[in-house]
């Protein structure tokens, strides 16, 4: 009767589904849900404080998919935007991937087509494919090796010097990894995160300026990496206390700061996870508007529906699976698979 009241709430709407409420009724009902279909909620980061609360797991994509593939249950309900349903379905190929609201992509995948890809291959013959996690699975497939934001710096210096480097998607995480390695025959897709790429250096030199003594949780993705690592180079701001972390590294930087105050250039739905890992700390956001709007689209109403009708499927044909799977593959042989972006 509850899942009936409540399912009858849901409306759909050009930027996704709502009418539902995250109340402890709701919750409970998402729960009796999963348990029925002998599913697994997972929920990026970046999700809403309310479905990360009701997710069985919380983290990064990779990190996540990784958990779908080793997980008892049969369905996969990935809280998160579409190529991280795609990624655990490459790693979890004979389980049932769902995805609340299919409508959920990402400005960073979409960066690349795999028809684009095959152009910038053909353009540089003989060189090597590192993709970022956040691609889609046919960029994937077409990638020699893939590569977190934790790991990129690793997995680019584990290639042949004289070997020529395509890396992709993300230009901001690509000159982090071109600045930290030195590597010059290394090309960089000039692609960007829309939320990460608003974060910029004059915002986050404003912030460090006002908040002299807090610590910097800065993602690669963002805009003002590069500021970050200027602010601390020209002493502006000192050097330990500028952390050029992934989301997952921040989780485990938080544990460890030593300031009471931390500014967090990322996503906004990263705060949540951060105070939630050290209540005593101060986290503030760098930019209080860098929120995905497609993350969000992963709504009550969404999470409801997708449990109670089995929507939506997510599928990923088997050639360009296994393709996609030896790229993640590689990465991990490597020995630091990092967490994810």
């Amino acid at each position: 009767m509850a899942t009936m009241t409540l399912t009858g709430r849901v409306t759909d709407g050009p930027s996704g589904f709502t009418g539902v409420e995250a109340t402890p009724e709701w919750a409970a009902e998402i729960k009796r849900l999963a348990r029925e279909r002998n599913a697994t909620i997972l929920a990026h980061n970046y999700q809403l404080p309310e479905i990360q609360d009701v997710a069985d797991h919380v983290g990064d994509s990779l990190a996540l998919s990784r958990i779908a593939a080793e997980a008892p249950e049969d369905t996969i309900v990935f809280c998160g935007v579409h190529f991280m349903a795609e990624t655990a379905k490459i790693l979890s190929p004979d389980k049932t991937v769902l995805i609340p609201d299919q409508r959920a992509g990402c400005s960073l995948a979409d960066s690349i087509s795999a028809d684009e890809l095959r152009e910038w291959k053909a353009e540089h013959p003989g060189a090597l494919v590192v993709s970022y996690v956040n691609t889609t699975a046919a960029v994937k497939a077409l990638t020699d090796i893939c590569c977190t934001s934790s790991n990129a710096v690793d997995v680019v210096a584990s290639i042949d010097p004289d070997r020529e480097v395509l890396f992709l998607p993300d230009q901001f995480l690509g000159a982090h990894v071109k600045r930290v390695t030195g590597r010059e025959n290394m090309h960089i897709w000039a692609g960007e995160c829309h939320v990460h790429a608003g974060i910029n250096g004059d915002e986050l030199t404003e912030q460090a300026r006002t908040h002299p003594d807090a610590e910097l949780f800065v993602h690669p993705e963002c805009g003002c990496a590069t500021s970050a690592l200027y602010l601390a180079g020209e002493g502006a701001f000192p050097a330990e206390r500028v952390h050029i972390l992934s989301t997952g590294g921040m989780i485990d930087a938080a544990k460890a700061v030593t300031s009471r105050e931390v500014l967090v250039a990322t996503e906004i739905g990263m705060l949540h996870q951060l105070r939630k890992a050290a209540p005593g700390i101060d986290f503030q956001a760098v930019n209080d508007r860098a929120s995905c709007k497609y993350m969000k689209m992963i709504t009550p109403a969404a999470l409801l529906r997708c449990l109670t009708e089995n929507r939506d499927e997510v599928h990923v044909d088997p050639e360009t699976a296994a393709a996609g799977r030896d790229s993640v593959l590689r990465m991990i042989e490597i020995g630091n698979p990092g967490g994810g972006e």
